[in-house]
């Protein structure tokens, strides 16, 4: 605002500021060599130049900094640094002696360092000069009390926001304001109720509260600022509009004069700047803390002792921009939905627990007097075992296996549907209520590259993609041979505690180790991802964030869900029977499921792996990670050494968000969401506790997330969105997904379909009754393999001549022994149409629930069309007033051409005329 600006020294005088307060548009920082001139006096004191022309202390960098108070302008000037503060930068001085005889390696390695800097320098004064032609105002500032930190502060004037405003096309609330109209009387009244029901669910902001008159909108326009309210300009704009706006001058920006052209990224990348960031608006706490928006998101939004409350959203937009907005209104309305779901996943949990008593096949398994006598789990090592012994995990597999788990997929597909037709109509509510209807991204292709072009880069992708699915699937191969050799060497124990429990053991520890190695290799594929979306040179900004959210999800849902899917599709299948058993590497024996099937051992699997996620990834690296880079920062700036000296001084504003943590994008925040509803949908036929535990979960990771984002990182830029991208349509897929895979959970890892098989095909009574020996097969022992057999055939007191095994197979006794019988067909193809049936009714379901709602809600849509209405008629008024003021203008002129025709005096002796009507200064004699 140029007519804004405040007096300092140095600067020409101007008017005193309206208010008090500091707007910081942007702080734009970055590290470089401080130069000391070598002379006992400096030839230029006070003067306009900031970098003299002699590096010094090639291995100790400096830093300017930028950012900028916008109503403080002070005249940059040339500083020194004491000699002390030099020695303590290492052991070289300037007044060092130089050796007698020089070494040329050591002079090349200066000149390398000098010609370096040199490049910077000069790169870093093109860059500012284009700033200063671009219209923004910049203040340097390199005697801040962070040692070796220098700020360029930056502001952008009135002329240039509204220059800014208009390229950018940003909507801006106009004088005329409207009635929003309420539903009809009886929704109104109802409505009315809730929220005054949910009143104290409410935050106390306000942002959040309902307000029935609305501003009308239009596209920022310089030729017609009388449209809007410019009685205070220092507020017309908000810090957020700001920032923006300055780092899209910022972007514009290139630096030509070298080799080739650089933006402010290339400047970043290459270290002649270290960060650009908006400043924060005030302290969170604190006896001097003004109030400000900060620390109202604080209190309200960013404080687990408000986790039961709504979130502020218009506030976290207006603070953080409309794309973070999106993203907490995403993670809010998800959180919320998790509700019911978890509320119907408990109820099917407490059933199971409510109806093992009464479950038939767990009573036979469990009956003291059954007495069916299993073959060994493995070569040699171990030996019979009875069936009864199992009845712990086939009671603890009918928690998770029961008809209610049926019922409850059909119900989480529905779910899925649900959730996604709700955030459509939430999100065109948002978009009407913070002015983004019409708003589309336009992005420019500087590149031009041909395919032929990209194909080395497509290839790579390809090959990397293939190689780092081959070693998830590698290391879950290696956690399979883990669990066999492992099985084997616990069976062989002297301990009895340690047999009886070898199932519960391997299994856990083998979980362990995946979920190890999933966050150890999220890490890895992250950064493999961003590589290869480099190498692709992306044509925009948006095809870069899309390309690498795809390779992103791809790598890490493979990670996440390849464990899974091998116990869920795999185990168990892939044995043989005994006596012709299948082996690896000729030595380990494929593992079995236990009698209850492999559905208990899946939901071990997910409830570690899911646990484990939101517990270690989520959760504990959110709250470590940024403090100890915190840490970092404060020790690699050597502030301990300055603490005697500065205790009683206090950092600036931007100084103190420079030790904050840089703000890294919403990917990794929608990546743990978007994994975790894989979670909640995908296998939840298997673990119906998985939505309340990300229920859970999601309370604490939005106040964790806003604290970190209140607390923790530095000022995002903020950023316009209309919708969440890229982020809705894997979500659509992964619920569509879902239904497939929870279709194949029920059919072919769960105990449902043989069970309805056996009751309606085979059954002699209609029950449940002889449904374990259905499906138990018969082997004579004498048929083992030489050197297979039991070590200790007499472990149960009694010699076997006959064992049991799972599966349906013809007895030894029948005229083709061990060959596949018909009941397996049977319950195959049941299996099978089983699945077709499911897909295809839950898939109907879920488009009759996305066609019968709307996307837009019909109080939006006719707010809408009413704005389009009013707007049509705000400029109809402007142009008859034009035409008005036009017509009042021609008549004007033409009684003053009247008048004017008439007033040259007309001589008449000794008498006194008067002047004309309506003429104006005529001297009429």
């Amino acid at each position: 605002m140029a007519e804004e600006g405040k007096e300092t020294s140095g600067c020409p005088p101007a008017s005193p500021p309206q208010s008090t307060h500091f707007l910081q548009d942007v702080i734009f920082h970055g590290k470089f060599k401080v130069s000391v001139n070598t002379a006992t006096e400096d030839p230029d004191p006070g003067g306009e130049h900031t970098l003299p022309a002699r590096p010094l202390l090639p291995g100790r960098p400096a830093a300017l900094c930028a950012g900028d108070p916008w109503r403080r302008r002070a005249q940059a000037s040339r500083r020194t640094i004491p000699d002390a503060a030099a020695h303590r930068r290492g052991p070289v001085t300037p007044t060092a002696p130089r050796p007698s005889t020089p070494d040329p390696e050591l002079g090349l390695q200066t000149q390398s360092l000098d010609d370096q800097e040199d490049d910077k320098r000069s790169r870093r004064e093109e860059f500012e000069k284009n700033l200063l032609d671009m219209g923004l105002e910049l203040e340097k500032d390199e005697d801040g009390k962070t040692p070796g930190v220098g700020f360029l502060k930056i502001h952008a004037p009135w002329n240039v926001l509204c220059r800014e405003a208009e390229f950018m096309k940003l909507k801006m609330p106009t004088k005329k304001m409207y009635a929003v109209k309420q539903s009809s009387s009886v929704v109104e009244k109802i409505n009315s109720l809730i929220s005054k029901v949910l009143e104290p669910l409410h935050p106390s902001v306000e942002e959040h509260k309902i307000k029935n008159i609305k501003h009308l909108s239009y596209t920022f326009s310089r030729e017609k600022q009388h449209l809007f309210n410019l009685s205070d300009k220092d507020s017309f704009f908000d810090s957020k509009t700001r920032s923006s706006i300055v780092f899209e001058v910022l972007k514009r920006t290139k630096c030509t004069k070298a080799k080739y052209s650089m933006g402010l990224t290339s400047l970043l990348c290459s270290g002649i700047y270290t960060a650009a960031y908006p400043l924060h608006d005030g302290d969170v706490s604190g006896e001097h803390a003004e109030p400000n928006d900060r620390k109202l998101l604080y209190e309200e939004w960013a404080s687990y002792s408000v986790f039961y409350k709504y979130q502020p959203i218009g506030l976290v937009r207006k603070y953080f921009g409309e794309k973070i907005g999106l993203y907490f209104a995403w993670l809010g309305l998800y959180t919320q939905m998790l509700i019911p779901a978890s509320v119907v996943g408990v109820i099917v949990f407490l059933y199971g627990c409510a109806t093992v008593d009464d479950n038939i096949p767990s009573m036979e398994i469990c009956h003291p007097k059954s007495n069916i006598t299993m073959c060994p789990l493995c070569d040699k090592a171990c030996s019979y075992w009875k069936l009864s012994t199992a009845c712990g995990t086939a009671r603890a597999s009918y928690l998770f296996d029961n008809p209610a788990t049926v019922f409850f997929s059909i119900f989480m597909a529905l779910w899925a549907a649900m959730f996604m037709e709700h955030w459509k109509r939430r999100q065109m509510r948002l978009n009407y209520e913070w002015d983004l209807t019409g708003f589309e991204e336009e992005e420019t292709d500087d590149e031009k590259l041909t395919c032929r072009d990209r194909l080395p880069a497509y290839m790579t992708n390809l090959v990397m993609m293939l190689l780092m699915i081959g070693v998830t699937f590698a290391i879950v191969f290696g956690v399979i041979l883990y669990r066999i050799s492992t099985k084997a060497a616990l069976h062989m124990s002297s301990n009895p505690i340690t047999r009886s429990h070898v199932r519960l053991t391997v299994k856990t520890t083998a979980a362990i180790i995946n979920l190890v190695v999933i966050l150890i290799l999220d890490e890895v594929y992250g950064a493999v991802a961003r590589w290869l979306t480099v190498l692709e040179v992306p044509k925009t900004d948006k095809s870069f964030e899309q390309r690498l959210i795809f390779k992103t999800f791809i790598l890490k849902f493979v990670n996440a869900f390849t464990p899974i899917i091998y116990i869920a599709f795999f185990r168990g299948r892939l044995v043989g029977r005994p006596g012709s058993y299948l082996y690896v590497f000729e030595s380990y024996r494929m593992e079995e499921c236990a009698h209850g099937g492999c559905l208990m051992e899946l939901c071990i699997q997910l409830s570690i792996t899911m646990l484990g996620k939101q517990l270690i990834q989520n959760n504990l690296f959110e709250i470590g990670v940024p403090k100890i880079k915190k840490l970092i920062r404060y020790i690699r700036s050597k502030r301990e050494a300055f603490q005697e000296e500065e205790r009683q001084k206090r950092l600036q504003r931007y100084e103190i968000d420079h030790f904050l943590e840089p703000f890294a994008g919403l990917t990794p925040e929608y990546m743990e969401m978007i994994i975790q509803f894989g979670f909640v949908t995908l296998f939840v036929a298997s673990f119906p506790l998985a939505p309340l535990f990300a229920l859970l979960n999601n309370i604490i990771e939005i106040r964790l997330d806003a604290k970190k984002f209140v607390g923790e990182l530095q000022r995002p830029v903020a950023a316009r969105a209309k919708d969440i991208g890229i982020w809705y349509n894997l979500l659509k897929g992964v619920a569509k997904v879902a239904v497939i895979i929870n279709a194949f959970v029920i059919s072919f890892t769960s105990d449902f379909i043989p069970r309805l098989v056996y009751q309606y095909m085979y059954s002699p009574d209609g029950s449940m009754h002889g449904f374990v020996n259905h499906t138990l097969s018969y082997f004579n022992v004498s048929h083992f393999q030489d050197g297979k057999e039991p070590m200790d055939p007499l472990h149960l007191g009694y010699g076997v001549d006959i064992c049991r095994y799972k599966d349906y197979r013809e007895p030894p006794w029948s005229s083709t022994p061990y060959e596949i019988s018909k009941e397996f067909w049977a319950v195959l193809a049941a299996r099978l149409a089983f699945v077709i049936v499911f897909q295809n009714v839950v898939m109907l379901m879920s488009d009759v629930v996305d066609w019968l709602i709307p996307d837009i809600p019909k109080d939006i849509s006719m707010q809408i069309h009413k704005e389009k209405i009013l707007m049509v008629e705000l400029f109809m008024r402007e142009e008859q007033g034009k035409m008005h003021m036009m017509e009042s203008m021609q008549a004007s002129t033409g009684d003053k051409e009247k008048c004017s025709s008439n007033s040259y005096p007309i001589p008449v002796p000794r008498q006194r005329t008067t002047p004309q009507p309506n003429c104006n200064n005529a001297n009429n004699v």
